[in-house]
């Protein structure tokens, strides 16, 4: 259910008001980090005191606490349309902080990578090996222009499928154990 500007006047208080209008995601782009971090938590404690009166209100309802205040609770829904805008507001500020971390995280990125950039055009490039005799053109697969690649460990493709077979009876050989 959405909640409308004249409900959130109606649940919150002057200074709970500016908070949340504070949370909006303008306003919170606009902020340093130390203000948002100050606002979110001040955002917090208003939030869990809204949901500690919502709470004992609704344990005052059932009968299961003995009522505080002049009156008896009626009802909670006031408490709860409140810890409903003030827990909105939290995640937008979260969700600000988040974005603001991944952009801190993605520019530390770059900067590292710019400076192993640097560092490796600095170096010097090592020498050049010297080169071995080039294959015939059979080797490096005829005239297509491919060049043959020699694996140290290659197992051949006629001996794969019993080299397989071989690794299969030996594993059943371990699981019958």
């Amino acid at each position: 259910m959405a909640i409308t500007k004249k409900q959130e006047e109606r649940a919150l208080s002057a200074d709970e008001k500016e908070l949340v209008g504070m949370s909006a995601v303008r306003a919170s782009r606009s902020l340093t980090d130390a203000e948002l971090t100050r606002l979110v938590k001040r955002l917090r404690t208003k939030r869990d005191r809204a949901k500690t009166v919502a709470e004992r209100q609704r344990r005052e309802l059932r009968g299961k606490a003995r009522p505080r205040g002049a009156t008896p609770a009626k009802d909670d829904d006031g408490s709860q349309l409140k810890l409903m805008i003030l827990s909105a507001a939290l995640i937008r500020l979260d969700t600000e902080t988040g974005r603001r971390e991944q952009a801190k995280a993605k520019a530390s990125l770059v900067a590292s990578a710019k400076k192993a950039l640097a560092l490796k055009q600095k170096a010097k490039p090592a020498k050049a090996k010297a080169k071995a005799k080039t294959a015939s053109k059979a080797a490096k697969g005829g005239l297509r222009g491919k060049a043959r690649v020699v694996v140290e460990n290659h197992v051949p493709a006629s001996v794969r499928g019993s080299v397989r077979k071989q690794n299969a009876r030996v594993q059943a050989r371990r699981d019958a154990r």
